[in-house]
């Protein structure tokens, strides 16, 4: 009888063994409570559509994939945690995210600390893929392009499209995405012949901005470059126009969110800023993206949304060519994508882990977003 209750223990202990084996494990980082909770409930929609799509079609390479979902709460420190619980308790060797440059940079150490493969959606300072000293993290890729194309795409068509000469600039001097934004614009800007009149700082928490705003009046730019999140941004332009400022208002990615005209409402309508997609371009690759989020989930793909199905379709591809989800051989499968087509482009990877892709510039309407140029490297 103690023979017998001995094989039946060890034949569970290897038939969990082995479905563990034919399960191939992915994280995701992302904030899905906190003050961008809508870029977080995007990115985990997007995720959870390619893991759901490849799961149906047979897995990888004959595995299922079994996810494993963290919020950050857009919280440097919390997106710390994230990825040290995914990998030393889930043992999760493959990572999606996190959405914030803030976030996903900590993210970044420890993953490449831990030789984790970890792909970032949406976060665009370098920094997230490179260190201070300018070296390599080689585990860390990203499905977005960076903000040093992004701010020179934004200042071109401010001084080529809007015939823009002056500039002011407001800034969060504390979130590396928009620090490193405004700093793109700017210098790109001024050396195209253009001139930043203001150049000013505020904190997270703030949420008066008169003080700053007056300083801008009394200059009358002809370009507000809100480089913020579509919260922050939503407060500063509601408070530019009830102080009576004209200027055209432009930003970058974070102004995506169906909650931007809630916020801002007819203040943000005429506003311009760089994106990584559009919904109405007319390439099947969108529109077939279009349709099956719409299916599922009621509503349009935002470009976090897009974002993350395209960086997660980018790993699924790394560990479908490693023919394995062994985290060296999907990161040297990754490096060597050429080409790849996704919904926001076709995409290579750079020396950086960077994709070389274009940019979409969007208008704020009264009803939502209207695509007005596409802007290549």
């Amino acid at each position: 009888m103690r023979k017998l209750f001995w094989i039946i223990i060890s034949s569970v202990f290897l038939i969990s063994c082995s479905q563990q084996e034919n399960v191939i494990k992915i994280g995701l980082v992302s904030p899905l409570t906190g003050d961008v909770k809508t870029f977080g409930e995007s990115t985990k929609n997007g995720f959870l559509l390619a893991i759901e799509e490849a799961n149906a079609h047979g897995g990888i390479n004959g595995k299922q994939i079994k996810t494993f979902i963290q919020d950050d709460k857009n919280d440097p420190t919390e997106a710390q945690n994230a990825g040290s619980k995914l990998i030393n308790q889930d043992g999760v060797k493959l990572i999606v995210g996190s959405v914030s440059s803030k976030c996903s940079i900590p993210l970044s150490q420890v993953c490449q600390d831990a030789s984790v493969v970890m792909i970032t959606p949406t976060s665009t300072n370098p920094k997230v893929t490179i260190r201070d000293d300018g070296s390599r993290k080689d585990f860390i890729f990203r499905a977005c392009f960076i903000d040093p194309f992004q701010g020179k795409v934004a200042a071109k068509f401010a001084l080529e499209n809007l015939k823009a000469k002056t500039s002011a600039i407001l800034y969060d001097v504390g979130n590396d995405y928009v620090k490193g934004l405004a700093e793109f614009y700017r210098d790109n800007f001024t050396q195209g012949g253009g001139e930043v009149v203001v150049y000013e700082s505020y904190q997270k928490d703030d949420t008066d901005f008169s003080a700053l705003l007056t300083k801008v009046k009394q200059v009358n730019p002809d370009i507000l470059y809100l480089p913020d999140y579509y919260n922050k941004v939503g407060l500063i332009a509601k408070q530019a126009r009830q102080l009576g400022i004209k200027s055209i208002l432009m930003g970058g990615d974070g102004w995506d969110s169906p909650e931007m005209l809630n916020i801002a409402g007819d203040a943000i309508v005429g506003g311009f800023f760089t994106n990584h997609y559009s919904p109405d371009d007319p390439r099947p690759e969108v529109q077939n993206w279009v349709n099956k989020y719409k299916t599922k989930y009621g509503s349009t793909p935002d470009a976090l949304a897009t974002l993350a199905y395209d960086a997660t379709l980018l790993l699924l591809e790394g560990i479908k060519r490693a023919d394995s989800d062994n985290p060296v051989k999907v990161r040297d499968a990754l490096q060597g994508i050429k080409d790849f087509k996704t919904v926001s482009g076709s995409i290579s990877f750079d020396q950086s882990g960077n994709p070389i892709k274009s940019a979409v510039i969007l208008k704020y309407t009264k009803t939502g977003q209207e695509y007005v140029a596409t802007v290549n490297p």
